[in-house]
Formats: structure tokens, C-alpha cells, sequence
């Protein structure tokens, strides 16, 4: 620095710091030769700022905004340390940060990794959250000991990311302390944000810096859990699947009838929708039945005696008769044909599912119908 500077810095006799805009600087150091200051000097400390001043590593005094003059009447803490007991008249040497009080808004948060959380409704789950938070700092001297230090200019990117650390840490206590369950967090993001900054302020107190406010913007479940819920939703929706695979069905008539062959696999569909209904409906009837309770279309009696069993399906034979193929006939008419003759041991019958035509005397279920007619006689 050249002689001309040197006079210029001692003949500045205004200390202010008008802080940039588009930087994020929480404290800045008060350029100056050999840091000294002229006695007499103006200091202006303007709203949203603090004036922190350093002698020998030493914090020497702490100005709120407004305008001083640097004399041993405004600065008696830093009179006392330089010893002068009568008043200066020489510049003196001291170092000068200014401290950014003003709040600092959107500071975003966030869990990196799942938090295991305890429900009582769906057990050990995993949780993720993300908000957001403001700040200031409330003790300048504190802010200066425990951070700034000797930094030339202090940005907020330098301890972002320790308040963000704070800031989950306590959270994730809150949240477990909470005993809220998962279902019902999301209209309990007020009560959690308020407990969590209970319990974030004495660390943040620790440096000099207050949490003015915190907001829980979310809280959500890993995809595959979140899936499971949406499925859970869906049957609650549905309700009645019976009534549903109807509906369904109804709906779907009017597209099968205009394709080729449509109402015939809607047939099938109409069929496997009532046949699941039936199935599901019966399950809820014998849980029901089971535990001894009466619904409607349910009358099972509280003993467990049972509905009647479902009709016998009749059984229908093909017969070879006169020399051709006929039928199918019942077992009544198989048993008229019997009696007039036409229907003998040795005739030929089948039946769907038997793999041919066999001799009616070798069918155990034709077997009864011979039972008064004598066999052929011996040769």
C-alpha cells in the first residue's frame, strides 16, 4: 500500500458495511490499515446488522444499529482493555466484524436416508421428511466466538449444512417422541414442527443463532409401502366385489355386443366375476357362520348345523339300441328300456367321460337295473 493510501485510511473516519445483495454473508471484517481507527470515528450499524469489536483476539464490545462515535464514552469495555483511563487522542488499532441479525428465510431441509419409525397401526416402518426453516442470529458474540473466528467473510454456505444436521437430528427425535401414527401425521405437521423446534433452539442457542421458524413440508413412506396403501385404499373403495364384478359386467355388454364372438367371452368373464363374488361372499359367510353371527342371507344357527347340501346332477347314457346310436337317456327310461327288452347286460353304452363304449353290465352305476332281470343261461 502506498503512502497516499495509508493517508486516505487515516483520514476515513466513517466504519459501515452496506452488504451485497447477491451474496449470503453472515459476518464480514471492516477493511483498514493496520486495522487501525481514528479516534473520533463514525460508526454506523445499520438494522439487520451487529458491530463486533476485536482487540488482541479478544471480544471487546458488541454495538447494536445506530450511529457511535468511537470515544472513551461510547466504547468503556474497549477503553478498560487499551488502558485509557483519561480519554485518547491517537488512532488505535482493533479489528471490526459486522454480523448480518437480519432473518435468513428458506433454508431447506431434509432426512438423506430412510428414518425408521415405529407405527402402532403397520409396525417398523421407514420414513422420509423435508422442510424448511429460518434463522437469525441473536447473540453476536457468541456467532463470533464459535464460528466466524477469524474468517474475513463468513457465508452462509460455510455452516448450512451443520444446521441442516441439527435441524434432522432433533427432528427425528421429535417425530419418534411424537407417537403420532403414520396415517395421521399429515394433519399433525403444525404440532411435530412445533416440537421439533422446542427441541432445536438450545443447540442452535449453543452458537449465537435462534430458529425464528420450522415447517415440515412432508412426510412420506418408500414406494413399495406406499403401493401396498394404495392398494388397501382401492378395496375399501370397492366394497362389495360381488356387486362390483356386475357392475363390470353390465358395463362392459354394450363393447362385447358390437365384436364378433364378444358376448360369448363375456359369457366367461360374467361367469368367473359371479363365481369369485359367490366364492368371496361364502368365505364372509362362514366366517361369519363360524363365529356365531346372523347376517342377511345368512342362516347359519349359532350351534353350526349346516345348509343343505346342493341337488345331484343327473346322470344321462348314450345306448346302443335297434343297431344305432340313441340317447342320452336318464336312469328312469334306462330302466323302461330294460323292461321291454331293449336294454340288455350285453348292450353297448357310454356316458361323457368314459373312454368308450362298454358293456351296461360292467357300468357299476347300471348295475342296479339288472338286479331282477335273470342272467343269460349257460351254453
Amino acid at each position: 500500500m502506498g503512502l497516499l493510501d495509508w493517508a486516505k485510511g487515516q483520514f476515513i473516519d466513517i466504519i459501515e458495511w452496506t452488504e451485497p445483495s447477491q451474496n449470503e454473508i453472515l459476518a464480514h471484517r471492516f477493511t483498514r490499515h493496520k486495522n487501525e481507527i481514528k479516534n473520533g470515528a463514525k460508526l454506523i450499524v445499520r438494522e439487520g446488522q451487529a458491530a463486533c469489536f476485536v482487540k488482541e483476539g479478544q471480544l471487546a464490545d458488541v454495538k447494536l444499529p445506530g450511529m457511535y462515535t468511537l470515544d472513551t464514552k461510547n466504547m468503556p469495555i474497549l477503553s478498560t482493555i487499551l488502558g485509557w483511563k483519561y480519554g485518547f487522542e491517537s488512532p488505535f488499532k482493533c479489528e471490526v466484524y459486522f454480523i448480518s441479525t437480519r432473518q435468513w428465510t428458506n433454508q431447506k431441509w431434509g432426512t438423506q436416508n430412510p428414518v425408521m419409525y415405529r407405527d402402532p397401526e403397520f409396525g417398523p416402518v421407514r420414513l422420509r421428511a423435508f422442510g424448511n426453516f429460518a434463522f437469525k442470529v441473536t447473540d453476536p458474540g457468541t456467532f463470533l466466538k464459535e464460528l466466524v473466528a477469524t474468517d474475513p467473510s463468513f457465508e452462509l454456505y460455510e455452516i448450512s449444512a451443520q444446521f441442516r444436521n441439527v435441524v434432522v437430528s432433533r427432528f427425528i427425535d421429535a417425530i419418534g417422541g411424537s407417537k403420532i401414527p403414520m396415517l395421521d401425521l399429515a394433519g399433525n405437521y403444525e404440532k411435530v414442527g412445533k416440537v421439533a423446534l422446542e427441541r432445536i433452539a438450545p443447540e442452535m442457542a449453543k452458537m449465537g443463532v435462534s430458529l425464528t421458524q420450522f415447517f415440515v413440508e412432508n412426510v412420506s413412506l418408500p414406494p413399495e409401502v406406499e403401493a401396498a396403501l394404495d392398494k388397501r385404499s382401492q378395496m375399501a373403495v370397492l366394497g362389495n366385489l360381488d356387486q362390483y364384478a356386475k357392475f363390470q359386467t353390465a358395463e362392459a355388454i354394450p363393447t362385447a355386443a358390437a365384436n364378433p364372438g364378444g358376448l360369448a367371452g363375456l359369457g366367461a368373464q360374467l361367469g368367473a366375476g359371479v363365481a369369485i363374488g359367490g366364492q368371496m361372499g361364502g368365505a364372509f359367510a362362514g366366517a361369519a357362520g363360524a363365529s356365531g353371527v346372523v347376517t342377511p342371507g345368512n342362516t347359519t344357527s349359532p350351534m353350526g348345523a349346516g345348509g343343505p347340501p346342493p341337488l345331484p346332477v343327473a346322470v344321462a347314457f348314450h345306448a346302443a339300441i335297434d343297431g344305432a346310436a340313441a340317447g342320452p337317456f336318464d336312469m328312469n327310461a334306462l330302466a323302461a328300456h330294460v323292461r321291454s327288452g331293449k336294454l340288455t347286460r350285453s348292450t353297448l353304452v357310454w356316458k361323457n367321460g368314459m373312454a368308450g363304449w362298454a358293456a351296461a353290465e360292467t357300468v357299476p352305476e347300471l348295475q342296479p337295473l339288472f338286479g331282477s332281470v335273470p342272467p343269460p343261461l349257460p351254453m
